[in-house]
């Protein structure tokens, strides 16, 4: 596989990969007779996002020849790698004139060269590994509500968001009203959190489809990085979306790029559905898929359980949750109850009689911060004097 690009095509090329590093650690590369196709999902699977730039985005493009058994060439590398070589927006478009790719299989190795003014050529290295293909399978004619808006719009919109913000509630009415509010979960005092929404008409938007009152809840993180792709192309973003627990997606079309990203949703435990009309397949080259993975302990799970089960399983090994949406799920108040009585006994077995109680410091969610090694040669700040000393005989 080889591919050309010039001019300003780029600093275009160099926008994508990083808006793809807000995703995930991995970058998949996949030559097609429709383009070079570039993806990325991050650890949970609940974010997917796919970049195809078309034949006629390059100067030069050749597919290359497919293996034996007629399967095209897939792999992968690492992000941090692949963007370290479009690191500096800025430089690419002052300094680089073109970018040629090459990827060689039998080298195992994918070949990056920068042509700069003056002559000056950089070439990376880069290492992959072979993979399997990575598809995400929905269908956005499906979804029941759909936005289509100038990226700016959208941009000015989350820009009232704090860069620290995780999730953001995205609401549509039968009215036409659109709105984006900050996240706050069931444990969460509204009298003391600063409540963020912003609400835009209709006319602010080139097309409104609303079949049916919904909101959707979404990480932020990654709807940023699309949102700057966005704005910087000048392309209109499409959002699709349904009820919750259904993953939403956003979609730019260009005649010379086109753009999916996929991201779960946050599920209402009060709903009555069970799974999101969106899967994440890794299909291998001779077409079979390989054995279902039984779920992980922690699939589920939101991080407050998640954190608890952490504490009972952290000498056993991490848990992975695989899950690709976020119930709202609490745990068993049982479990919470029985470890505060336990850990309860504990203390009150190495107290001293005649003393007065400690105060038991709030470790539910987040366990201890020392471990066990460090706990044991740890010393506790000094009690206060309950009773001081008698007089010595004078």
């Amino acid at each position: 596989m080889r591919c050309l690009v010039t001019g300003g095509n780029v600093k275009v090329l160099g926008k994508a990969v990083h808006s793809l590093s807000r995703i995930g650690d991995e970058l998949y590369v996949e030559p097609t007779e429709d383009g070079l196709s570039l993806r990325a999902v991050n650890s949970s699977r609940s974010a997917y996002a796919c970049f195809l730039f078309a034949p006629l985005f390059f100067q030069l493009y050749e597919e290359g020849s497919p293996d034996p058994d007629g399967e095209t060439f897939r792999c992968k590398v690492l992000m941090k790698s692949f963007l370290g070589v479009f690191r500096s927006l800025p430089s690419l478009e002052k300094t680089v004139e073109k970018c040629l790719i090459s990827l060689k299989p039998r080298a195992s190795r994918l070949v990056v060269q920068l042509h700069c003014k003056y002559g000056v050529t950089k070439t990376h290295n880069l290492s992959f590994q072979e993979c399997e293909l990575l598809q995400a399978v929905f269908d956005k004619e499906l979804c029941a509500n759909a936005l289509h808006a100038p990226a700016r719009v959208l941009v000015d919109a989350v820009v009232h968001f704090p860069v620290t913000l995780a999730e953001v509630t995205l609401g549509v009415s039968p009215a036409g009203k659109v709105s984006f509010r900050n996240y706050l979960d069931e444990e969460t005092e509204p009298s003391r959190t600063m409540v963020t929404e912003l609400c835009l008409s209709e006319d602010e938007f080139q097309d409104v489809r609303i079949q049916q009152q919904s909101h959707v809840t979404f990480c932020l993180k990654e709807f940023r990085g699309l949102l700057s792709f966005a704005e910087s192309s000048n392309l209109p973003l499409n959002i699709y979306f349904d009820c919750p627990g259904r993953p939403a997606i956003f979609t730019l079309s260009d005649p010379l790029l086109e753009v999916h990203l996929v991201l779960a949703t946050l599920s209402d435990p009060n709903s009555s559905l069970e799974v999101p009309s969106t899967t994440l397949r890794a299909r291998p080259a001779n077409g079979t898929f390989p054995p279902a993975v039984p779920d992980d302990d922690f699939s589920g799970d939101d991080i407050d359980s998640y954190m608890i089960a952490m504490e009972t399983t952290c000498e056993e090994g991490p848990g992975l949750p695989s899950s690709p949406t976020f119930p709202q799920r609490r745990p068993h108040p049982g479990a919470a109850l029985e470890s505060e009585s336990s850990s309860l006994e504990s203390d009150q077995e190495g107290a001293v009689p005649g003393t007065p109680p400690q105060k038991k410091f709030r470790s539910l969610f987040f366990g201890s911060v020392l471990s066990q090694s460090q706990a044991g040669t740890h010393t506790g700040p000094s009690q206060d004097v309950l009773a001081e000393d008698s007089e010595g005989e004078s």
